[in-house]
């Protein structure tokens, strides 16, 4: 019998994405009936990011604070792989533990989440939010609105939210959607009014090099990879991640990508949005030149 063990994040959110990819192995492993069991078992454990909610995540280091412990159980052979959302990833992962698959993408979109039985936004309270990214596109949306700063799981958020402390919460679709709490948006914002983070709402599953990974065959989604892959080139080679607020979209569509990105130059305080279209295979090239781009327009070179 094997074991396979996937380190996650201990938020209700994250075990159930990793409970995601548990039942993926086990089902498959129940359809081929290879002969040798597969069971599968979650390490949940507490990551630096889960810890510090009293600073914004650029104070204190960006999206590796999420990933530091699962990586380094993954090093220590206490996991054999570990289940993120990619938009929490750094952009420079170790070559020792790759990204082995992307999920099929979830909603990607923005949304906007009002307390229990409101209706509409109170203009005396602040919005809760918990982006760089997202704080300058909302200040464009709702420009007479104050945005104040927002830390903790989703449960977290939503009692403070429904306690009288904000007015709305600006949140991801996905993973309201997962935990069965699609009821509560109020609002979508399109790709248009409020870019994604790269790589919102996929679920990346990452490993330990030179391990056999044949229990994830088929796993992998072909756009998914296409489009978060894109993402993160783009969102690279601007150095961008928790600390800026840089984001970026890509959608795919057959052998075609088009990607829309924004950037922020901290030298001018201007920012800007634009977009490119291409042949999917060429979607990580693609990212870069957009990248190029927009800092070359942003910053006047």
């Amino acid at each position: 019998m094997t074991e396979v063990i996937i380190g996650s994040r201990e938020s209700k959110l994250a075990v159930l994405q990793s409970e995601m990819v548990k039942s993926y192995i086990e089902q498959k492993n129940r359809e081929e009936n290879a002969g040798s069991e597969i069971t599968v078992n979650i390490l949940t454990m507490k990551t630096t990011g889960d810890i510090i909610l009293d600073r914004t995540l650029d104070k204190v280091g960006g999206k590796g604070l999420f990933v530091k412990e699962l990586d380094r159980a993954l090093l220590d052979g206490k996991s054999n792989l570990s289940v993120h959302s990619l938009k929490d990833m750094p952009m420079e992962v170790p070559k020792e533990l790759p990204l082995l698959a992307f999920s099929k993408r979830e909603d990607p979109r923005d949304v906007l989440v009002l307390p229990e039985g409101v209706a509409e936004l109170d203009p005396d309270k602040p919005l809760g939010c918990s982006s760089l990214r997202r704080t300058l596109q909302l200040k464009k949306l709702y420009p007479e609105m104050e945005v104040k700063s927002i830390r903790g799981n989703l449960q977290t958020r939503l009692r403070k939210l429904d306690e009288g402390e904000y007015s709305g919460l600006i949140l991801a679709a996905a993973g309201l959607k997962r935990l069965g709490l699609e009821n509560r948006i109020s609002r979508y914002f399109t790709p248009d009014e409020m870019i994604p983070s790269a790589g919102q709402g996929i679920l990346a599953v990452q490993g330990r090099k030179g391990e056999d990974y044949g229990y994830l065959d088929g796993y992998c989604d072909r756009d998914a990879w296409i489009a978060g892959t894109a993402e993160r080139a783009y969102v690279k080679y601007l150095d961008g991640g928790c600390s800026s607020p840089v984001a970026a979209f890509a959608e795919v569509d057959g052998d075609e990508i088009f990607i829309r990105g924004l950037y922020y130059s901290e030298a001018t305080g201007k920012w800007l949005t634009g977009q490119i279209r291409g042949a999917a295979e060429d979607g990580e090239k693609l990212g870069t030149v957009l990248a190029k781009q927009l800092k070359s327009d942003c910053e006047g070179r």
